[in-house]
């Protein structure tokens, strides 16, 4: 597997949408963090998945910094964070699809591609109209994490994503 570059992490201590059908999302930001600590079997410490249930298949979700690019330019979008997508890592040149069913190593942490992190009709709301239909099928990767260790970002934080 090439390199893979992580441009941002993120962490939230709670869940805005899921769960939350029929009912109004909460206000926990998605918080721009320097590093993360993956721990096996868990989650990311400090996020509102870890240990959310046992054996759970999200413990740490990853997304492509080239179809968040693709999507403001299709949907027009001026000011788009990453955060909007509300996923952990945010990478560059790989395609998160090819890691579904694989084990892979990033940094050194060893994770398992458990699945595509599949758009709701929430992101309509969070991001613009027409944002859940263009992200089906590339939403991003759901992940178990199988060796315990730390993601480091490079951009710094508060830097310009893309």
């Amino acid at each position: 597997m090439p390199a893979v570059e992580i441009c941002h992490l993120y962490i939230s201590a709670g869940h805005n949408f899921f769960g939350h059908h029929g009912r109004e999302p909460d206000d926990y930001p998605a918080v721009e963090v320097p590093t993360i600590e993956c721990v096996a079997g868990h989650g990311i410490r400090g996020d509102r998945f870890f240990d959310y249930r046992y054996d759970y298949q999200g413990q740490i979700t990853f997304f492509s910094l080239e179809v968040l690019e693709e999507l403001r330019g299709t949907l027009q979008l001026q000011d788009c964070s990453p955060s909007l997508v509300r996923r952990n890592v945010l990478t560059r040149k790989v395609d998160l699809n090819t890691l579904i069913g694989r084990e892979f190593e990033v940094q050194g942490v060893k994770f398992f591609g458990t699945g595509e992190c599949r758009p709701c009709y929430w992101m309509d709301s969070a991001i613009a109209h027409g944002a859940e239909e263009f992200l089906k099928g590339r939403g991003g990767l759901r992940a178990k994490i199988l060796t315990d260790g730390r993601l480091k970002a490079s951009a710094q934080i508060g830097q310009a994503a893309g």
